[in-house]
C-alpha cells in the first residue's frame, strides 16, 4: 500500500536555506586547529548573570594583567589586549609553530542594563572574571500578593 506524504515547499525552502548556512559556515569559518588568518584567535568568552550581576570570563593565557584593557560603553564590553613575545629564537628551523603574537580585541553586547562605573575586573592565573553589577531597574522584583478579607 501507497502513503501520501504532503508536499510543504516552504519546508523544502528552509532545509535549503540551512544547507547554504552549512556551506557558508564550512567554507569561510575557520576549522578548529586550523591556523587563524588574522593571527591571533578571538577571545572565548563565558557570559552569566546572576540576580545582581553579569559575569564574564575568559581565559587568556600569557598576558599580563596591565596589557589588558577592559572598556564598556553603553551595554557593549570590549576586551583588548597583547600578546607579546617571550623571547627570540635565532634559528629558523622551527618545526612547528602556533602560538600567536600581537592585539586581540573582542565586543559583545551585555544584556540589560548595567552599572559600568561600579565593574569590578579580576584576573588569576590568565583567567579574566568580570564581574557588572546591574542597574536597579534591571534586577528583578518581587511583589507580594495580599489577600483580600471577605
Amino acid at each position: 500500500m501507497a502513503s501520501l506524504i504532503k508536499w510543504e515547499p516552504l519546508g523544502d525552502m528552509v532545509s535549503l536555506r540551512d544547507a547554504m548556512d552549512r556551506l557558508f559556515e564550512e567554507s569561510f569559518v575557520r576549522m578548529r586547529g586550523w591556523p587563524s588568518p588574522f593571527g591571533v584567535e578571538p577571545l572565548a568568552i563565558d557570559m552569566y548573570e546572576t540576580a545582581d550581576s553579569v559575569v564574564v570570563k575568559t581565559a587568556i593565557p600569557g598576558v599580563k594583567s596591565e596589557d589588558l584593557e577592559i572598556s564598556i560603553t553603553g551595554n557593549l564590553l570590549t576586551i583588548k589586549g597583547e600578546t607579546k613575545v617571550e623571547e627570540k629564537v635565532e634559528k629558523t628551523n622551527y618545526i612547528r609553530q602556533e602560538r600567536r603574537y600581537g592585539s586581540f580585541q573582542r565586543s559583545v553586547q551585555i544584556p540589560g542594563s548595567v552599572v559600568s562605573d561600579k565593574a569590578e575586573a579580576a584576573f588569576e592565573n590568565g583567567v579574566l572574571t568580570l564581574t557588572v553589577p546591574k542597574s536597579e531597574e534591571a534586577k528583578p522584583k518581587t511583589i507580594k500578593v495580599k489577600a483580600k478579607k471577605s
